[in-house]
């Protein structure tokens, strides 16, 4: 199933593609589907290649009229192509399998209605599941997609939807119908799409700047429709359409734009051209934090960004992965920021994201925003913090170093020279460099090639009378990644009103290069109550604060006016709990003493996260019971506290039950879900009732009898992986050997199914209950790795991993597995590592908890 970029290299050399034509056959029944594909490429003569097709059967293979033998040139994943000419015409005739696992043709069964939907999910190799074809993203091509399917569905894909032509009925009787797509643009393969079945839509439109109306539609199951806020989407949409068009001096370059909410999908979206598809949870059935409004509303900007950065200039190969998610986040945020209500977006990206790349960037596995990627499995496990979170940290630090303006003006040149075509970093360089007129060719060999985060901290003289005599600051490299990086930064210092806010008082913009950087610029200014190195977060660092300014935001952390800067300081105080350089106790009493006062639903949503975090793994052993029962009993505090009806009301109510352990807690949660227990403003909704639910399955309140009964009143797709979810909780040792064999013996649930029982399963207070499992783990997981997809493997060999055994024997036994692994077990080495790692920084974390 792999391919390397050697061979991708080697081919892209040999061929070019023009044009695929594709007819599908939906109605053959729920294992498999019919797929021929057309292919019309030129080759250099007497060449030979492959063409990549995952199938169930190959019926036919003909090469320019010749008759191939299936069974000599396929085996099931490529067909090989010998002695080709200089323009060549392939068909192939196939069967391939419908999918669970939320790669490919997935295949979903609606639990309400018995409908059946589809959708696919390329990105990164995974088109080859559908059809023939050369998989790999700089040979583009253009698509023509013929799709027979019931007559009652709609079937959408990145041309517009041509009206159907009805055909003969099914063997069932069914009736049928042709849907003839137009080609569309070249197009890399793995921003191809179909969506078909019963989906409803809701339709409007927008104007571009230069007149044009682009079509827009949204789209969901019929049993969620009745939820969906389509007004939401379409005006983010619109917004998105304004400010990016304007940024990027290029018009929507697509005839329409779908989105399509999509059950059981394993990301956030995905950027097929003129037809994304979104994670259905994003339609929101009961009530949700204002977090993941904002979420949502980032996710819908990001792959709107993909449509021109990605879609319509598309990396050459998978090292430049980095590029194409990290400026679709980086603009995501800025749009929001500039252009939509979500004017708060930075500091969500310095609660969510930033604080994701900084976890990613300390891993044993860290490596360079530009990976070296040398085939599909290095890319399947680079989704990760450094892709996504860092890049776009990096990115926004690139902004600030060659400013605004000129970065802007850059990626519109590019955008100008490089439209239909593919590209790699130095392309986009070429361009900032010459709008900007810096030299980025150090700046870039610094930033993107080399791992590691850098620590800032500052140093100050201070004279009697307060003032400050020098400052500087100081830059430090973790020993495994000693590099030291340039910034641009601002320093803020920040006093103690009248009315007790922390106000700013004093900016200051700069570089920072080297391990000492002066500032002359703050001698002679009065030593404020705080100084917070990187405000307003340009930078990418952890930054550290200096004793009076530590004091100050222990004390008045609450006290900030604005987010940002307050967020920083949470940033701070999570880093050195999780460094291990202030005990995790302190970290718990920071959270509970101030988030109640904090504005930003995010960082609520984070810290509420890290608290959880924190008490699982990082409080002592021996203190980490009645740390939690004393968090919990507070959490219901704040929660009765704090407005009624407020974001921050739901978000503590949510973690109090998460928590909850002892007997008057379980009470509580029994009453707040029975409705003898009242909190004024609260809405004991579908989602809210399982939440409640599940924490009394855990505390051993409930069981599957309780489960049942909710199911029956909730048989919906999120009801069903509710109820996975608890019913992997139950804690018995029956009940944990049942998920076991369900899970990793059978492995027959669907990639959503699964992620809930996997999440079920771990979820316990006496963590005896898992002790069984732990060498059962070890034996499974390079079977699961060999026999599952990606998708499903990651799941378990993340999931299942006995980080909550939080011990030396835990890490000693990962040493052995991963001594015992053959070479080529890159990607399994990877995860095992990063778990192996959660568990040594736990222990370390509690050695400093005294």
């Amino acid at each position: 199933m792999n391919l390397t970029r050697a061979e991708a290299r080697e081919r892209a050399a040999l061929i070019a593609v023009d044009s695929y034509e594709v007819s599908l056959d939906l109605t053959r029944g729920d294992k498999v589907f019919g797929s021929t594909t057309a292919v019309s490429f030129s080759a250099k003569p007497g060449s030979s290649t492959f063409i990549d097709a995952v199938t169930h059967t190959v019926h036919s293979v003909t090469l320019n009229g010749r008759e191939l033998d299936p069974a000599e040139v396929s085996d099931g994943i490529r067909i090989q192509l010998p002695d080709l000419a200089v323009e060549n015409e392939l068909l192939v005739v196939a069967d391939a399998p419908y999918m669970n696992t939320g790669e490919g043709l997935h295949r979903f069964v609606d639990p309400v209605d018995n409908e059946v939907y589809l959708y696919t999910q390329f990105e990164v190799p995974d088109s080859r599941r559908m059809f023939a074809v050369f998989e790999q993203p700089d040979l583009k091509a253009s698509f023509t997609f013929t799709v027979t399917a019931p007559s009652h569905w709609d079937i959408i894909s990145n041309s517009p939807t041509p009206a159907p032509v009805e055909t003969i009925p099914g063997e069932d009787g069914t009736a049928r119908s042709v849907w003839e797509f137009a080609p569309t643009p070249r197009l890399s393969s793995y921003v191809t799409a179909l969506i078909a079945g019963p989906y409803q839509s809701v339709r409007s439109e927008v104007t571009s700047a230069d007149g044009k109306v682009t079509p827009l539609g949204v789209f969901a199951r019929k049993s969620l429709m009745q939820y969906l806020d389509a007004e939401n989407i379409f005006e983010l949409t619109r917004q998105g359409f304004e400010f990016f068009e304007a940024q990027f001096g290029c018009p929507y370059p697509f005839e329409k734009y779908d989105q399509l909410f999509v059950p059981e999908f394993n990301a956030g979206a995905m950027e097929n051209a003129g037809a994304v598809t979104i994670l259905e949870g994003y339609v929101f059935r009961s009530k949700v934090t204002d977090a993941q409004v904002e979420r949502r509303a980032i996710t819908v900007l990001h792959e709107l960004a993909h449509m021109w950065f990605g879609d319509l200039v598309t990396m050459r190969w998978w090292n430049d992965l980095w590029l194409n998610e990290s400026f679709a986040e980086y603009m995501s945020h800025l749009a929001a920021v500039e252009n939509t209500k979500f004017d708060a977006a930075w500091t969500t990206f310095a609660s969510v994201e930033k604080s994701w790349a900084y976890r990613q960037d300390q891993l044993p596995t860290t490596h360079p925003i530009f990976a070296e990627i040398n085939d599909l499995q290095d890319v399947e496990v680079n989704f990760d913090g450094i892709t996504y979170a860092k890049g776009a940290s990096v990115l926004r630090q690139l902004v600030a170093w060659v400013g605004p303006e000129e970065f802007m003006a850059g990626v519109r040149e590019y955008f100008r020279k490089h439209s239909w075509q593919n590209t790699e970093l130095s392309d986009l360089m070429i361009e900032l460099e010459k709008a900007s007129g810096r030299d980025l060719d150090h700046w870039g060999r610094l930033w993107l090639e080399t791992a590691g985060v850098n620590t800032l901290k500052p140093e100050l003289t201070v004279g009697e009378d307060g003032t400050i005599s020098s400052f500087a600051i100081l830059q430090s490299a973790p020993d495994a990644q000693p590099t030291i990086r340039p910034h641009r930064l601002a320093v803020g210092f920040y006093n103690l009103d009248d009315a007790g806010k922390l106000e700013r008082v004093h900016r200051e913009e700069l570089d920072v290069d080297g391990e000492r950087t002066p500032v002359p610029a703050l001698a002679g200014l009065a030593q404020p109550d705080l100084i917070l190195l990187n405000d307003d977060d340009l930078a990418y660092a952890k930054v550290r604060l200096d004793p009076k300014s530590l004091a100050t935001a222990t004390a008045h952390l609450k006290d900030f006016s604005r987010s940002l800067p307050r967020t920083l300081v949470w940033g701070s105080a999570w880093d050195a709990a999780r460094d291990g350089e202030t005990p995790a106790r302190g970290y718990v009493e920071l959270i509970l003493a101030n988030i109640a006062e904090e504005s930003d639903s995010s960082v609520i949503l984070v810290q509420l996260r890290q608290l959880a975090t924190t008490l699982n793994f990082y409080v002592a052993a021996e203190h980490k019971e009645a740390t939690a029962t004393a968090a919990a009993d507070r959490l219901w505090e704040l929660a009765s506290r704090v407005p009624a009806g407020s974001d921050a009301q739901l978000q503590f109510v949510k973690s109090y039950a998460l928590l909850a352990r002892s007997s008057a807690q379980l009470d509580t949660v029994t009453g707040l879900l029975e409705g003898t227990v009242e909190l004024k403003g609260l809405t004991v909704d579908q989602d809210l009732r399982w939440e409640l639910l599940t924490s009394l399955v855990v505390g051993g309140r409930a069981g599957q009898p309780e489960i049942d009964a909710e199911l029956a009143h909730d048989n919906t797709a999120t009801g069903q992986n509710a109820a996975a979810l608890a019913k992997a909780a139950i804690p018995t040792a029956e009940a944990k050997a049942a998920a076991w064999e369900s899970i990793v013996v059978k492995g027959e649930l669907s990639n959503a199914l699964q992620g809930s029982a996997v999440a079920g399963f771990t979820r316990v207070l006496d963590t005896s209950l898992l002790e069984p499992y732990a060498e059962k783990y070890f034996d499974a997981v390079p079977g699961i790795v060999k026999n599952r997809t990606h998708a499903l493997a990651q799941q378990i060999v993340v999931g299942l991993y006995p980080a909550q055994l939080t011990t030396q024997a835990t890490v000693d036994r990962t040493d052995e597995f991963l001594a015992a692994l053959p070479e080529d077990s890159a990607a399994l080495r990877r995860m095992m590592l990063e778990n192996r790692d959660g568990v040594a920084r736990a222990l370390r974390a509690r050695a400093a908890d005294v």
